[in-house]
């Protein structure tokens, strides 16, 4: 996905590239701070994560307000207009992306199965109301059931010696959820944001051999960090 996403700003860049050229030889011309050019900085980065990246439901909400801001400014659609229809354009997006959720990451859900058909015991953490800090290090982790519900859980699992793929399934439910990886693992997203945000701070590229966390869940209102 890497090589997509940068693939896809490099064709960006030659584009932008060959349009001032041309501009600049008068062989075409055209306004380069027009109206509501702006709204590209979200429209663009959108439409770029859309196609590179697996969670599309941040990318298609961005998409829609980087959208409907540029039909403010060029005055297609009222402001007024625009207060009445953001709220159920973005849950109908966010619904479409929990319907088709499974087709957008087909090959990690089937991993997900394959690793819960084993029946290994799973820790389970939940911070209601409440901070909450737990670490799991050695060998014998098998994945873990996180909550941070109104609260905040920090799952530290950084000294975990794991041999196998693993899937740590993490709920911010108006809350959060930190969890915190080895370095010699790769991390696979597969969680939901509905109004919230997922977040992976690894910048880690897959490593083929490696074991692989898949995080599954979703973030209501919250937020789910892996570091």
């Amino acid at each position: 996905m890497k090589k997509v996403n940068r693939v896809l700003w490099g064709l960006l860049l030659v584009g932008a590239g060959v349009l001032f050229g041309l501009k600049a030889m008068d062989i075409i011309d055209f306004e380069i701070f027009f109206d509501g050019w702006w709204t590209l900085i979200i429209i663009i980065p959108s439409l770029i994560s859309l196609v590179t990246q697996r969670d599309k439901t941040g990318s298609m909400i961005g998409l829609v307000v980087g959208v409907f801001l540029f039909l403010v400014v060029r005055d297609i659609i009222s402001l007024e207009m625009l207060g009445k229809l953001i709220v159920p354009v973005l849950m109908v997006v966010v619904g479409i992306c929990l319907i088709f959720k499974d087709a957008f990451n087909k090959n990690a859900k089937e991993a997900i199965k394959r690793i819960n058909a084993r029946g290994l015991y799973k820790n389970k953490s939940t911070s209601l109301f409440s901070t909450q800090k737990v670490a799991y290090s050695g060998e014998g982790f098998f994945g873990a059931d996180l909550y941070g519900i109104f609260g905040s859980l920090e799952c530290d699992m950084s000294g975990a010696l794991l041999t196998e793929d693993i899937v740590v399934s993490a709920y911010g439910l108006f809350g959060s959820v930190d969890i915190l990886v080895p370095e010699n693992v790769n991390v696979e997203i597969c969680a939901t944001p509905v109004f919230g945000g997922v977040a992976n701070k690894t910048r880690r590229p897959f490593t083929p051999g490696l074991p692989t966390i898949f995080v599954t869940g979703s973030a209501l209102f919250g937020k789910i960090d892996v570091r």
